[in-house]
């Protein structure tokens, strides 16, 4: 026999430790929260020790409830997302957030072979406005910044840059591919508008300045301020665009976009952020290790 204490006692404690508010693990257990802290009091007398300390307020964990909990919660995850696997019905779809771009361009492309490795139902929320990860309204969200958030969890995807792309038909207008810089200054130019504040350099004028030359002073053929658009454009042969080296890269692989210049700009990372804090279920990883796979596919 294991010797383990009542599940009822291990859930409660394991929710109070989660929100750290006896009150509202009651709300979620549908207990009230008398009964939540009587049920954590018969934890610790079972353990002889103390798991929290109470006062002063708000109530925080004493170093072994900082070690039980962990375990507690990745154990009680495992069995729920075993539970969901064996139960025909029960199993939810999972939200994965992301921007319209990455999903037009990188993650609907893909979604076949997502579904076929991993067997799971998606739901894919596309919007340019970040969703509250903490509020728990997303399993996973896809985003594109320097450094990692403070909230969540997160894990580096890819690292991308911005570089020259153009239709094969533009393309072979230009004497050699890669294409010399003061050929791409002659050609029609689309821009792409990025609503975050904290790209406004990387842009056509930054990657002339990389290229130690001055961009031509003429409007450009067209702008955008949705990046899949900007993508259509270069396609449909309208003129150069700088876009993200990530977004286009199925695009460059059918043939229907060419890297014009070597040259690039380093762009904010693409980072996978789960919610906190029951951070990663069986069903999120084993979507996390597919879409790695779809990196070098």
């Amino acid at each position: 026999m294991r010797g383990l204490p009542p599940l009822h006692s291990l859930r409660a404690f394991e929710a109070a430790a989660r929100h750290l508010h006896f009150a509202n693990a009651a709300e979620e257990l549908h207990l009230d929260p008398t009964a939540v802290s009587h049920q954590v009091r018969k934890l610790e007398s079972f353990l002889g020790i103390a798991l929290f300390q109470r006062s002063p307020r708000p109530i925080r964990l004493t170093p072994a409830g900082e070690k039980l909990y962990p375990v507690l919660r990745d154990a009680l995850d495992s069995v729920a997302d075993a539970i969901v696997q064996i139960s025909p019905g029960q199993r939810s779809p999972l939200t994965v957030s992301m921007t319209l771009a990455f999903a037009n361009e990188w993650f609907t492309p893909r979604l076949p072979s997502i579904r076929e490795a991993t067997g799971l139902d998606l739901i894919v929320k596309a919007d340019n406005a970040p969703v509250d990860v903490e509020r728990g309204v997303t399993d996973l969200a896809i985003r594109s910044q320097e450094t990692p958030g403070s909230y969540g969890r997160w894990n580096l995807f890819r690292q991308d840059a911005l570089i020259a792309v153009a239709a094969p038909t533009l393309a072979k207008s230009f004497k050699t591919i890669p294409a010399a810089t003061k050929d791409i200054a002659k050609a029609p130019l689309i821009h792409f508008e990025w609503a975050s504040p904290d790209r406004v350099n990387l842009d056509w004028k930054r990657w002339f300045d990389l290229a130690k030359i001055k961009r031509p002073i003429r409007p450009f053929v067209a702008s955008f301020s949705e990046e899949s658009h900007a993508i259509q454009a270069a396609i449909a042969g309208v003129g150069v665009a700088l876009l993200s080296e990530t977004l286009v890269d199925l695009r460059i692989a059918r043939g229907e976009l060419i890297r014009v210049s070597e040259l690039q700009i380093p762009a904010p990372s693409f980072w996978l952020v789960m919610p906190e804090p029951r951070g990663e279920s069986l069903e999120v990883a084993r979507l996390i290790e597919q879409l790695s796979k779809e990196l070098v596919n």
